[in-house]
């Protein structure tokens, strides 16, 4: 035998199941505590539904609402706090140890443009044939761009060597 469905969402009318409760009018008016089945009537009396909106409380508060509105007001609520919501990406720039000053500074303004925009930056250096014995020019690299993004970002992860590869993130402050 299956469980009933649960129901998501405030409970209302026959489904709360305390004695009393502390209920609201639709003007906002506080009427005290009554029995629930009281309650109940008298939002029916007005043509709507008894819906639990604080439910911790002690007694819980419920108020005279429309139940369908109700949900569709916490559905649009919800709806319009997830599209305002940001996430954080991580984007990539790519370099080599002997890269050019134009090149350079095209690369910090990505850079820059990506952290004013909120978004973390890892700084990915690629050594290739004979530049791998020479990663103190990498390290020096890294430590310019450290430099000339030290107002805007702060270094999340240092600059460490991972095959062929040197990494460095960089996260806004």
């Amino acid at each position: 035998m299956m469980a009933p469905p649960v129901k998501s969402g405030p409970r209302y009318n026959q489904m709360i199941n305390v004695p009393k409760v502390r209920v609201i009018d639709e003007n906002g008016e506080n009427l005290g505590v009554m029995y629930t089945r009281e309650a109940i009537e008298q939002a029916a009396d007005v043509g709507l539904d008894l819906v639990e909106v604080s439910p911790n409380a002690d007694p819980p508060v419920c108020k005279f609402l429309d139940v369908g509105k109700f949900r569709y007001e916490a559905q649009k609520k919800a709806n319009l706090a997830r599209k305002s919501q940001k996430t954080q990406e991580i984007k990539e720039i790519k370099m080599r140890p002997n890269i050019d000053d134009h090149d350079y500074e095209t690369k910090m303004r990505n850079v820059v443009k990506f952290i004013g925009e909120g978004d973390k930056v890892k700084i990915t250096l690629r050594f290739r044939g004979r530049e791998l014995s020479h990663q103190q020019l990498g390290m020096n690299l890294l430590r310019k761009v450290q430099d000339d993004v030290a107002e805007i970002a702060k270094v999340e992860a240092f600059p460490r060597m991972e095959g062929r590869q040197m990494l460095m993130v960089l996260a806004p402050k």
